[in-house]
């Protein structure tokens, strides 16, 4: 690998303000705020306003909006299953 060419890959905690979760892992990401980490020693902090800890994808609470009841209105348009089998039994 050629030297210089990368950029540097370093121990960062990222830190979510929603949640108020810290993690550390290695990012080339750099800050000029840091935080004293569990071990002891001084890492550089990015502050993120989501991660999974806060993402309703990752959390469960994502909610799944039916507006004006989409799927009543998709069978009442293209037809429901009851429909669908009287074409069946013409066949």
């Amino acid at each position: 690998m050629q030297q210089d060419k990368h950029p540097d890959y370093h121990p960062v905690v990222f830190r979510d303000r929603a949640a108020g979760y810290a993690f550390l892992t290695r990012s080339t990401a750099s800050s000029d705020e840091t935080i004293e980490w569990d071990d002891g020693e001084t890492y550089p902090v990015v502050d993120v306003e989501i991660s999974s800890e806060s993402h309703p994808f990752y959390t469960g609470k994502a909610r799944t909006v039916d507006t004006e009841g989409r799927v009543a209105r998709f069978e009442r348009r293209y037809g429901g299953p009851e429909q669908q089998g009287g074409r069946e039994a013409d066949r």
